[in-house]
């Protein structure tokens, strides 16, 4: 199977990265700050979706602001105790790429997404985060404004995504999506494509833009 597209737009945590541990360890620590039990805490779908829902799903509207920044900084404090780690096949990937063709569009903060991604040494020209939108995942905007900010018409973007929030945002801004299962099984993942990971890909760029295959 190959997919021809004009630009690629990559989820970054669980995609490009992994900081599953460093979410568990900052997120398990800031829901006993704020009295969340296990049981509330474990309802709440976490991957995926930008730090302000999950604070707004859990907490009074007028702790939200300042729940969001605690996170925000028990997160970003985390990337240094290696809470952070480059996914296979993310570094060959990103390298094969012209650095106007793609961007990261994240769920997590400005500040946070820049953290991770400088630990890992991934420099992306463009970068959608949650400070960006005001609608995040599934909703398309954080994708459609990442066409927008590439100049791309959305039915020429690929998405690549391994959370099931994040293929449905693609989806629905009218974009070829790429499933990664790194943390969700593939049978949960709805694409035109599911592959394990990026090292299960090939990336050619041609004159009239990127082709991905499946690697044989």
């Amino acid at each position: 199977m190959k997919i021809r597209a004009q630009a690629l737009l990559f989820d970054n945590d669980g995609t490009l990265v992994s900081s599953l541990r460093s979410v568990e360890r900052c997120w398990t620590r800031w829901a006993g700050e704020y009295g969340i039990t296990a049981e509330r805490f474990a309802a709440v779908e976490l991957h995926g979706r930008p730090a302000a829902e999950i604070a707004a799903d859990l907490l009074p509207a007028d702790v939200v602001p300042e729940a969001v920044a605690r996170i925000e900084h028990l997160e970003v404090e985390d990337v240094a105790d290696d809470g952070v780690r480059l996914l296979p096949g993310t570094k060959e990937f990103l390298a094969a790429l012209p650095a106007d063709r793609w961007a990261v569009v994240t769920s997590a903060t400005r500040r946070l997404a820049e953290a991770r991604l400088d630990a890992v040494g991934i420099l992306p020209k463009t970068l959608v985060a949650a400070d960006d939108i005001t609608r995040g995942k599934p909703d398309p905007e954080p994708y459609l404004l990442g066409a927008r900010a590439l100049g791309v018409d959305p039915s020429a973007c690929v998405v690549f995504e391994d959370a099931p929030a994040g293929l449905a945002a693609g989806r629905a801004a009218g974009m070829t999506t790429v499933a990664l299962a790194t943390t969700h099984p593939a049978h949960e993942l709805d694409a035109d494509l599911v592959v394990r990971d990026l090292s299960a890909l090939s990336v050619l760029v041609t004159g009239g833009g990127v082709e991905i295959a499946v690697r044989e």
